[in-house]
């Protein structure tokens, strides 16, 4: 069955499958490129898809076939973690995902006035207006001929930094949240507390040592400086077609520093309930 890493871009998503993947599936700890991250792939692309669509363009087709697409994943009846972007939705009689396939989610969930900045580079957006537009936006999709890796170029229906969250959380099976604030603030505290989720469903060694090697190779500074190795196959294209950094900014870039007041006030109008609700406002 499939444990969702579920989030809106540039939340945090890569940092947490790094932690599981280090937990996992290395024996000390440690990340010396990115290879031990393909243990925790993405959904969904081109490959769960084969042999069920004649076209990756085709929504419909491609709805239709979320369910038996995550049949076949889970046929061998093992534990699986997928990465995604997606929306947790159903259109028509089409559920993204369903209680036979799904063993739990754990939820990536970033403020969205610090998320402008990243989605401005992230899609390569002219201005912070653009980008607040791109949270507002309740058809917002990506995934079509913009990954460097073309298997990944398969289309992803994100919708609306609010409509993300709440479609997510409605799923109760195993559910755990994680604040990428948290993340920054505190990272092995986080660390911990997904150890003990993994626990549930899994058996596997871990120790001090093994903890320490984590957090210092899936670092910010580690992972940009493993990307500019070329290590790294999940970056996006730009306008031209050149690859563009995918570890960017930096993790400890504020929004009070580069939001203009009126994009933050109208950030905090349109999601009100749902930043109180994650304790972004008071």
């Amino acid at each position: 069955m499939i444990i969702w890493i579920a989030s809106y871009p540039k939340s945090g998503n890569t940092w947490i499958r790094s932690f599981i993947s280090s937990i996992l599936f290395s024996k000390d700890g440690k990340i010396k490129n990115f290879d031990i991250l393909n243990n925790i792939d993405q959904y969904p692309t081109k490959q769960y898809f084969k042999n069920l669509i004649t076209d990756y363009n085709d929504a419909v087709q491609i709805q239709k076939n979320w369910i038996p697409s995550q049949d076949l994943i889970n046929k061998d009846k093992k534990i699986k973690f997928l990465k995604t972007h997606h929306i947790y939705c159903k259109y028509g009689e089409n559920s993204f995902t369903n209680n036979s396939n799904t063993l739990g989610v754990i939820h990536v969930v970033r403020d969205p006035r610090n998320l402008i900045s990243s989605i401005k580079y992230h899609w390569s957006l002219t201005s912070n207006h653009e980008a607040m537009k791109k949270l507002f936006d309740i058809q917002n999709a990506t995934g079509i001929n913009v990954l460097k890796n073309k298997e990944y170029s398969f289309p992803v229906m994100i919708s609306s930094w609010k409509n993300h969250y709440n479609a997510w959380k409605k799923i109760k099976k195993n559910y755990l949240l994680i604040k990428y604030e948290d993340l920054i603030e505190d990272p092995k505290s986080q660390l911990l507390i997904i150890i003990s989720y993994l626990k549930k469903f899994l058996k596997f060694s871990i120790n001090d040592d093994k903890i320490k090697n984590i957090l210092e190779t899936t670092s910010f500074d580690n992972f940009k400086t493993l990307e500019k190795r070329g290590l790294f196959n999940e970056s996006n294209l730009d306008e031209t077609g050149q690859i563009k950094t995918f570890f960017n900014g930096g993790p400890n870039k504020k929004w009070q520093d580069f939001l203009e007041k009126n994009i933050s006030n109208e950030i905090e109008e349109k999601f009100e309930a749902e930043m109180k609700e994650l304790g972004y406002l008071i």
